[in-house]
């Protein structure tokens, strides 16, 4: 037996000439998943989907991006899968191919809650090419653009047709319940793509998309980046979002100001609507709908009012106050009169859009739907279920009467077509 000091030192040479064990692979922490996304776990997302047909298109997706090799295949994965869903949900809303479950075809949201599957899919995904952040949020972006029908929004070619642009949004207060539709998102499916005669007789072609209801969304420019490359070609738009109970408004205002009310992440957002150019930005814009023959006409069994009320703080003045007739000289935007959320918002930015285009004379506004409400006895969101016969009833009435208000507005804004 060698030495004791002789045989340390051979185990510390043995030690030393020993190839290093090979290091354990650091798996990149996933991204977190966004409050909106978190919401898919609770049961009623989970059963609008089931009953919709609409629960296999994650787990597919899921799948196809295993085969991208590279950030620009999974692009194209994403481009498909994004516009294949919006394109679902147009189709099922308008009757063609199988509905796919026993929920009306009428319903807005299958389509909301399986973009948010597939936006989860994306963002927690751990490609082996490995991806940055930035081109993450450029995948994230192709997602949210082409399955809201942004970059769909084609009219046909020629003379004789009016061209309509109307916009939705997505369901909204989902922490207070999560079975909520919103009509405006439901109108904008029902109304994709198709045609309609107007009070005066014109054939109208209607293309739609549909806006998330977040206020970051909102300071990136996605309603400009949307609306602005088919404004100077429409012969009228409309924004529309659910407002009151009841009624139906035209705004004739809207204000440069956001109240801070949370969006569907939880966000808080209040100062002025962030623009470009703000040293121009001006506190009120106004609608050019022809809200006098909107107001006049027999569109449905819901009521329309001309909504000529503001909140402002008069020149001189740090006070809000109350203004049923609009706004007065120097004053400063507290509310529009859709209030100072996201739909006030998309409409000061579409109306300012038009005025910085210099299309003063194009007809654009804003419309707010009745709020879409659940029949007896299945107003309680613990106890509920997520569908009755007077909650479909009500949203097939409200998108029939956003058709008819369309109808109206486009006949009497005395665009001819080109």
């Amino acid at each position: 037996m060698p030495p004791l000091r002789t045989a340390l030192a051979l185990a510390l040479t043995l030690t030393a000439l020993a190839p290093a064990a090979p290091a354990l692979a650091v798996q990149a922490p996933s991204p977190a998943v966004t409050v909106e996304e978190a919401r898919l776990d609770r049961a009623a997302p989970q059963e609008i989907l089931r009953r919709s047909g609409f629960a296999s298109l994650a787990p597919e997706f899921t799948a196809a991006l295993a085969h991208a090799r590279s950030a620009a295949q999974a692009e194209r994965t994403v481009v498909r899968y994004g516009s294949r869903l919006w394109q679902r949900a147009v189709d099922r809303a308008q009757g063609r191919g199988p509905a796919g479950g026993d929920l009306s075809r009428d319903d807005d949201r299958p389509l909301y809650w399986a973009r948010l599957s597939l936006s989860r899919e994306l963002r927690t995904w751990q490609p082996e090419f490995g991806l940055t952040d930035e081109a993450r949020a450029r995948l994230l972006d192709r997602l949210e653009r082409t399955s809201r029908g942004q970059d769909t929004l084609r009219y046909p070619a020629g003379k004789g047709v009016k061209r309509i642009l109307l916009t939705g949004f997505d369901p909204f207060t989902l922490d207070r319940d999560s079975r909520i539709s919103n009509p405006s998102g439901a109108t904008a499916l029902a109304l994709d793509g198709t045609w309609l005669r107007t009070a005066d007789g014109s054939l109208a072609r209607i293309e739609t998309t549909v806006f998330p209801v977040r206020w970051q969304d909102f300071a990136d420019g996605t309603v400009e980046r949307t609306l602005a490359p088919h404004l100077p070609e429409v012969d009228l738009f409309t924004t529309v979002s659910q407002g009151r109970p009841g009624r139906f408004d035209v705004e004739r205002t809207n204000g440069a100001w956001r109240g801070g009310f949370p969006d569907n992440d939880n966000a808080s957002r209040t100062g002025t609507v962030p623009v470009d150019d703000p040293a121009t930005q001006p506190q009120w814009t106004s609608t050019t709908l022809p809200y006098a023959a909107i107001t006049a006409a027999a569109t449905g069994r819901f009521p329309v009012h001309d909504n000529t009320s503001v909140t402002e703080l008069p020149a001189g003045s740090d006070a809000a106050v109350v203004r049923p007739d609009g706004p007065t000289p120097g004053s400063r935007a507290r509310a529009g009169g859709g209030g100072n959320y996201l739909s006030n918002e998309i409409a000061y930015r579409a109306t300012l859009l038009r005025d910085r285009l210099g299309l003063t004379g194009l007809p654009g506004g804003h419309v707010h739907t009745p709020v879409l409400e659940f029949g007896p006895g299945n107003t309680d969101p613990a106890t509920g279920s997520v569908t009755d016969h007077a909650f479909v009833r009500n949203r097939l009435d409200i998108i029939a009467q956003v058709r008819a208000i369309v109808a109206v507005a486009a006949g009497s804004s005395g665009a001819s077509g080109t």
